[in-house]
């Protein structure tokens, strides 16, 4: 197989979990497939190094973080949240309205407000399907931290979701 074969196959199997994960930490779809396009153009050139020890998911995962939490440090980013806190009109909205009437995305734009710390492992936990271990591991912290991160998360959210009318649960 050659090396566009196999960065073919593993975009195949990853964009949809990466761009996740890009997107938990960035709020933006355009950010987010940019820096996904942008871990398998790192990892297309530097693939040599990699030592493959069926960890590939995680390995891709940990360097998506990498770069999400790069760019929320860098100077591009901050001056974005400035414009937009300065000029919250001029905001382009890319979600349909349907859409956010829908009560995953209600779930979702609960998820994007809580802090990252909080927000990392109710994601990597509820939507990735990762154990404590796990996302303790990938975020190289204490499997306590992410304990009681998971709890602060679900704290957060039941408050901000608690006057939502689930449709689901009332008609279900």
């Amino acid at each position: 197989m050659s090396d566009t074969e196999y960065l073919e196959q593993l975009m195949e199997l990853h964009t949809e979990h990466l761009f996740r994960i890009a997107y938990y930490y960035t709020k933006d779809l355009q950010i987010a497939e940019d820096i996904v396009q942008d871990v398998f153009i790192k990892f297309y050139h530097h693939q040599k190094y990699y030592e493959e020890r069926g960890e590939m998911r995680a390995y891709l995962a940990r360097m998506t973080i990498n770069k999400c939490k790069d760019y929320l440090k860098s100077w591009v980013y901050r001056k974005i949240s400035v414009q937009h806190k300065l000029f919250p009109k001029q905001r382009s909205v890319l979600k349909d309205t349907l859409i956010q009437q829908d009560e995953q995305t209600i779930l979702d734009e609960a998820i994007l407000k809580l802090p990252l710390k909080q927000r990392e492992p109710i994601v990597y936990f509820y939507l990735e399907n990762m154990t404590i271990k796990e996302i303790a591991k990938l975020l190289e912290i204490p499997e306590g931290t992410v304990k009681s991160r998971l709890k602060k998360g679900k704290e957060l959210l039941k408050i901000d979701l608690q006057d939502i009318e689930w449709e689901v649960l009332l008609n279900g």
